[in-house]
């Protein structure tokens, strides 16, 4: 049956996303395919017409995203029957997490599993009834094509609607169940349940390769935070070997960008060799904390490396016009994988002459190759030994490679992997004295604040200078605040004070859940109504929103204690991720990081007068201390603590106790370690 016209005709029924502010959707622009953004004039739409929603979630790095948009979206007979029989609706997944959220959860309740591309269809209300991931153009290893899964969507619906509508009501049914949040554990959060969590973290090692579990392999970067804090508080030294050895694997295999810095999103086998090579910036950000954290606690001269290296990348590369920093490198160079990246001993020929053949041993380079075609990504199994030769050879080799191909940038700025990249800056730069990083933090959280704040409320993405309209979720306010109070921290000014316990009395009023003190949903108590309210406290690619919110609150009731509200829900935040401690601890990194500062205080060191003190402190200070330093009472945590005999002092407290004030570095050393 041919669908009715559009009502007002040409303005439902084209392509509209190349209004869009997502670097995602504006690729699909050009697709003959009707594309709407999400919205509520899309779902009318579908009313309308009576036509079941076609809802296509992805990302621009996603390189099966990519497959199926030139197998399918780009093909006129496929998109004509799209166009047909469904209002069809693109989501960039990193725009709006919340409704990628949902469906992801729906996705994986129908096939045991997820990802990107994804593919669900939908009643006109947006209640899923049938999902799944990446189709092919034909048929092949047991899926059916793209087309013939439309027309048999198309048909269900014709002649089987109460069939849809059951599946529908159950679906929503689940999802709502599902998001009904932890209650309260019974154990308190202390180091007994800290150390067992760390234990079982152990017991999971990929003791061979490092990381956990197979392939493919993520970079674990909340997880080793919260181990690393945990080696600070117990000395145990399993743990931080634990710590090190995935870190130097991932350093050393070929995740990591070897000529460039940066990681790639993860390894598609176990022994971190092959990348999938898009580069997203969180991780990178993440990785840069934990790496920069792990610099101050072993002397190995890779992890100093790395850690310079990943703030290159993320200054040289993924930084915009804005002062921010950009989502993502794609995973493709012109359609194929690796074309930026990979090398044949005969292309290092070319480049190097001479020095070609040690360039192979040292970056296991062969010729049967560990890539496609008899191409390898470079690995570093070992230092250098000539360190002269070795920066010749990577900067030949890092020229070269800028002449190939490059991947695509996608330039979306999102707030919260924004705010991850600040706090990792902000505490890199303090803690080895680089004020240049220090100094990009703070343009990027000017910035944020700048632009993306609205009318006293986050906004979650930009693109090129120009706002979004999705409202930032609970992982944006989370993640903000932190970075703020880290710049706070390694500048001295308290200006910053104001805007980040602003936004955090936003996320207390409007994503809390006021019936569950400690549980938080994702989205604001006044965003859009969809057909579940999303609220997930695992952690995933990224640290969940509750973990998040949890850290902004514990160290901003350190920083102002006299407002009993921000440790209080910290505390009640924390006593809800117990039962992800005790039985999920792999799963709740960000919560471990957090409890571990909890568990100490946290620390709270007040520095006046600065100088020699202050920078012994922000090297020696475990991760999670709250370390400020400026004149007296220059602002709250200085507050009424005077210098000693004219000169500098540390005031070193946990809590609400504090040791006497230390003026020399021994003295201080020793209040650390107490």
């Amino acid at each position: 049956m041919t669908p009715p016209e559009p009502s007002v005709p040409g303005t439902r029924n084209r392509n509209t996303l190349g209004e869009a502010t997502s670097p995602y959707l504006r690729q699909h622009a050009g697709n003959p395919v009707h594309w709407h953004q999400w919205g509520d004039e899309a779902l009318a739409w579908a009313r309308e017409r009576d036509v079941p929603v076609l809802l296509s979630v992805g990302y621009a790095a996603c390189h099966w995203c990519h497959v199926m948009a030139h197998e399918s979206f780009e093909d006129e007979a496929t998109a004509a029957l799209m166009n047909e029989h469904f209002v069809c609706i693109k989501v960039d997944r990193e725009e709006r997490p919340d409704i990628d959220a949902i469906y992801m959860n729906a996705t994986v309740a129908m096939t045991g599993q997820g990802g990107w591309p994804m593919t669900c269809f939908l009643t006109p209300d947006g209640a899923p009834f049938y999902c799944g991931t990446y189709y092919p153009k034909m048929p092949r290893g047991g899926m059916p094509s793209f087309t013939q899964l439309l027309e048999a969507i198309a048909e269900t619906w014709r002649n089987r609607r109460a069939d849809v509508h059951r599946s529908a009501v159950a679906i929503v049914s689940e999802l709502r169940r599902g998001s009904g949040g932890l209650a309260p554990g019974e154990r308190p959060v202390d180091a007994a349940l800290l150390d067992a969590a760390d234990a079982a973290v152990a017991a999971d090692e990929d003791a061979v390769h490092g990381g956990f579990g197979g392939a493919p392999k993520f970079p674990p970067s909340a997880l080793l935070e919260g181990l690393l804090r945990g080696y600070e508080r117990s000395g145990n030294p399993a743990v931080l070997s634990l710590v090190e050895r995935t870190a130097e694997a991932m350093a050393r295999g070929g995740i990591y960008d070897q000529l460039a810095g940066g990681f790639a999103r993860y390894s598609v086998d176990a022994g971190w060799v092959v990348p999938h090579f898009e580069k997203m910036l969180y991780d990178n950000a993440l990785l840069l904390r934990v790496y920069a954290h792990l610099a101050r606690r072993m002397s190995a001269p890779w992890v100093r490396r790395v850690t310079e290296e990943t703030v290159e990348f993320l200054l040289r590369d993924l930084r915009t016009a804005g002062r921010c920093f950009a989502s993502a490198l794609d995973a493709d160079t012109d359609g194929v994988e690796g074309l930026t990246y990979v090398w044949t001993p005969g292309q290092l020929a070319e480049v190097l002459g001479d020095d070609a053949q040690w360039a192979a041993e040292l970056f296991t380079v062969t010729d049967a190759g560990t890539f496609e075609h008899g191409s390898s990504v470079l690995r570093l199994l070992a230092d250098p030994d000539d360190a002269e030769r070795y920066e010749r050879v990577r900067a030949e080799l890092f020229a070269a490679r800028l002449q190939r191909p490059q991947p695509g940038r996608d330039d979306k700025v999102v707030t919260a992997w924004n705010g991850f990249a600040i706090t990792a800056l902000a505490e890199a730069g303090a803690a080895f004295g680089r004020t240049d990083w220090v100094d990009a933090a703070v343009d990027c959280a000017r910035a944020l604040l700048d632009l993306h704040l609205v009318d006293g409320r986050l906004r979650r993405a930009s693109l090129g200078g120009t706002v979004g309209a999705p409202a930032g979720v609970l992982e944006d306010y989370g993640a903000l605040v932190t970075a703020l109070l880290a710049v706070y921290q390694a500048t001295g000014d308290a200006a910053w004070l104001d805007p980040a316990g602003a936004l955090a009395d936003v996320a207390l009023t409007h994503f809390q859940d006021p019936a569950r003190p400690g549980s938080w949903f994702d989205t604001a108590d006044d965003a859009e109504t969809l057909v579940a309210r999303p609220r997930d406290p695992v952690d995933g690619a990224t640290p969940s929103g509750a973990a998040l919110i949890s850290e902004a609150l514990l160290t901003l009731a350190a920083v102002v204690p006299e407002d009993p509200r921000y440790a209080d829900a910290a505390d009640a935040s924390l006593r809800s991720a117990v039962v992800l401690l005790e039985r999920a601890p792999r799963s709740a990194g960000h919560w471990l990081t957090v409890a571990e500062a909890a568990v100490r205080g946290p620390i709270q060191v007040a520095v006046v007068g600065g100088g020699e003190l202050l920078s012994v402190v922000r090297q020696a200070a475990p991760g999670g201390a709250v370390v400020v330093g400026g004149d007296p009472d220059s602002s709250p945590l200085l507050a009424d603590r005077p210098l000693v005999d004219g000169g500098p002092a540390a005031y070193v407290c946990r809590g609400y106790v504090c040791d006497r004030p230390v003026t020399t570095e021994a003295e201080l050393r020793a209040a650390l370690s107490a």
